[in-house]
């Protein structure tokens, strides 16, 4: 019984510790760019956005395809830069161990 106890003091810490993983990755903030910096992203390491920044000088009717592409791409970079922030945390409750493909934290 002493290693069912231990176990559940330990599960019980592991859970208060991604508590405190998610609750950092809210506070994270990433910044995606496209086009040399002229579209800029900013979110959260939870993927919410908070902030896009649209130089005026790419801005023009006669190319909105051209804004819409690089919008995309800032978004593509903030988002891969919040999901390997993401990853570092959760590696930092689970102590490096790597869980098996489509098993994700917390249960």
């Amino acid at each position: 019984m002493k290693n069912l106890a231990g176990m559940m003091k330990q599960a019980s810490q592991m859970q208060a510790r991604m508590k405190e993983a998610q609750e950092n990755l809210g506070k994270l903030t990433v910044e995606g760019e496209a086009g040399a910096g002229l579209v800029k992203l900013t979110l959260t390491g939870k993927g919410d956005m908070k902030a896009v920044t649209i130089d005026s000088k790419i801005v023009s009717p006669d190319d909105v395809e051209m804004l819409q592409d690089l919008i995309l791409a800032a978004f593509a970079d903030a988002k891969k830069k919040a999901e390997a922030a993401s990853a570092e945390e959760m590696k930092k409750v689970t102590g490096g161990l790597t869980l098996p493909p489509g098993l994700e934290l917390p249960f």
